[in-house]
């Protein structure tokens, strides 16, 4: 887990000034990678490292994970190829044993000079054969060409800002801001954001001229021909997945204990956060068969009732007779560090959950040693665990006239009190359709909306909150969050064996009977029954309506009084949002916290950036 800065050129090179400000650049983010630095410059045409004339530049801060000592150091170098590798892959071990039996001879025991390996055995293509979340550059000497490969599910960051016939690609945005002659607002995509909160959900940012590398994709620059390529290497297979409960269940089973199992590996303490929720706890309970006492848990509680899990992480801990340590956050106070969540995440967000995780991820940092994290992440959109799958469910069930399947999933989620009486509308507003949100948001400047209340099926619905509308963004402040205390988070849900899996076998298996998630309920019964079978899903709740309606509430008003940056760009009414506001603090029960969250973070974020 590191972070990266490279350039490319396809025509005139660069010189000593420049290799200087590409070495800022890289140490801009040396919070991901404070074990090690270093910084390579080349000159393609005489194959040549030269910091006074070059062509290529790879920089590269360094997390150690795996093989701690310097041979793993990067820009790594072998078989005619350097590397800069931001990530891990964790099949490493079985890919090199693969590549020791067709001849390939190992320098060091890194999962980064496995990537090489298998790009020189197999060309770029050979990456489909990675299980791992990745960005990373690879300079091949002999071709003359620089190929930048992002993982699956948009798990680490690579952005890309392309200036004449010159390439910079780095692992936040930040990094390529300075390279800029200008900042602008990509207004039409803010406009998204400030509608639907959608964000992360193509190649775009919100600066002009600033991409993201798409995931499952290799960029090849070839410095020969001058011309880049982009090429998908991997795409979920279309095989329709059938068989009976048990074969399906015990298939999924042994697929996600290989996925938590391989994420145990590494060379520094691995944690795990267990919250009391199903996710969780099925992460941990399978880590502890392969790791035992030395896994580290931990809990953050709340101190205030209604929003603490500690119940279930008790249950779970007394159960399995495991250690853990609970962390105790002041739930009023998850707002504070505002502005530096800001200035990690470069890109705004929706609400105050990212806020309050930054905090957790800092009182994990204060109060233990781990430096790898297991996380559920992943698992609500596997798994259709979000409620709103359920009335697409019963939908698709009425349009191919299953009324008696319909009948039997609605009455038993009324018996057993689940999907439709936890049913929220404002966790659901961005799948309506725009005829149905009228009064919604009444103070922005319309413009197009996304149509992620369009579907094929239900299997096209889940690819789509994978790929484009929930994890995107989710994985990003989970992210820039960790890295900004030097943590790696790992996430066994987004094992791609395994999303490939549940994406196509039936839709009974993951929902039935009025439940969510039914294969991962059904797949570990070792589980207590009270977390097995949890009717609720807190997930991080906050305090988020009293610091709209209090905490901020003068910050709001003075900021929308008066001159602010959404009214000077034309992105919103400030006199009818005031409107809106206050009829949200006379407890207008169509607006929701977030409706107004979401504006204020917006308007902090352009100041930032744009003030």
């Amino acid at each position: 887990m590191c972070g990266i800065f490279g350039a490319v050129s396809l025509d005139e090179g660069f010189n000593q000034k420049n290799f200087e400000k590409f070495v800022e650049l890289t140490d801009l983010v040396s919070y991901r990678g404070p074990d090690a630095a270093d910084y390579k410059s080349f000159n393609s045409h005489n194959k040549s490292i030269d910091r006074n004339s070059f062509n290529i530049f790879l920089g590269h801060r360094r997390l150690s994970i795996i093989d701690l000592s310097s041979e793993g150091n990067q820009p790594l170098f072998c078989d005619d190829c350097w590397i800069i590798f931001n990530g891990e892959i964790f099949n490493y071990i079985e890919l090199r044993e693969e590549l020791k039996s067709k001849n390939h001879i190992f320098n060091t025991q890194t999962d980064t000079e496995v990537i090489i390996k298998i790009y020189k055995e197999y060309g770029e293509d050979g990456f489909n054969k990675l299980n791992g979340m990745w960005a990373f550059a690879l300079y091949d000497v002999k071709n003359e060409k620089v190929i930048l490969s992002r993982d699956r599910f948009s798990i680490k960051p690579l952005f890309l800002y392309q200036h004449s016939n010159k390439y910079f690609f780095a692992s936040e945005i930040k990094q390529l801001l300075p390279l800029l002659s200008k900042i602008e607002l990509q207004t039409d995509h803010f406009r998204i954001f400030l509608q639907q909160g959608l964000l992360d959900f193509d190649n775009y940012t919100l600066f002009k001229n600033i991409y993201r590398i798409p995931p499952k994709t290799n960029l090849i620059i070839d410095l020969k021909s001058k011309t880049t390529v982009e090429n998908k290497y991997w795409d979920y297979s279309d095989q329709k997945i059938e068989g009976s409960d048990d074969e399906i269940f015990l298939k999924f089973r042994e697929l996600f204990v290989d996925s938590v199992k391989i994420r145990l590996r590494s060379d520094v303490q691995v944690g795990s956060l267990l919250s009391g929720g199903l996710d969780s706890s099925s992460i941990t309970f399978v880590a502890l068969k392969f790791s035992g006492q030395l896994l580290q848990t931990f809990s953050v509680i709340s101190n205030q009732k209604k929003f603490s899990e500690e119940k279930f992480i008790d249950i779970f801990t007394q159960n399995f007779k495991v250690s853990n340590k609970k962390i105790l956050l002041d739930s009023d106070k998850l707002k504070d560090n505002l502005d530096k969540v800001i200035e990690h995440q470069d890109e705004p967000f929706n609400y105050f959950i990212p806020v309050a995780h930054f905090n957790l991820i800092k009182a994990l940092n204060e109060n233990s040693d781990i430096i790898v994290i297991l996380n559920g992440q992943g698992g609500d959109e596997t798994l259709m665990g979000y409620l709103r799958f359920y009335f697409f469910y019963w939908k698709t069930l009425l349009q191919e006239k299953k009324l008696l399947l319909l009948t039997k999933e609605i009455f038993s989620s009324l018996m057993h009190r689940t999907a439709i009486l936890q049913f929220r509308l404002n966790a659901a507003k961005r799948y309506l359709p725009q005829k149905l949100m009228s009064k919604q948001n009444i103070f922005i400047k319309k413009g197009d909306l996304i149509s992620v209340w369009k579907f094929n099926n239900l299997r096209d619905a889940q690819i789509k909150d994978i790929d484009y509308y929930s994890v995107p963004f989710l994985n990003r402040y989970e992210d820039r969050n960790s890295m900004a205390f030097s943590k790696e988070i790992r996430l066994p849900f987004l094992d791609h064996r395994l999303v490939d899996f549940l994406v196509n076998i039936q839709t009974d298996k993951k929902l039935r009977n009025g439940w969510s998630k039914y294969i991962l309920r059904e797949s570990f019964l070792e589980l207590p029954k009270q977390i097995r079978w949890r009717k609720d899903k807190k997930g991080f709740i906050l305090p988020e309506s009293k610091w709209i309606k209090q905490d901020f509430k003068s910050s709001i008003i003075e900021k929308f009084s008066g001159k602010n940056l959404l009214s000077q760009f034309e992105l919103i009414d400030s006199k009818k949002f005031l409107e809106y506001y206050n009829h949200y603090l006379n407890d207008d029960k169509s607006i929701h916290s977030t409706d107004i969250s979401r504006i204020y973070i917006a308007e902090k974020w352009l100041e930032k950036y744009f003030g």
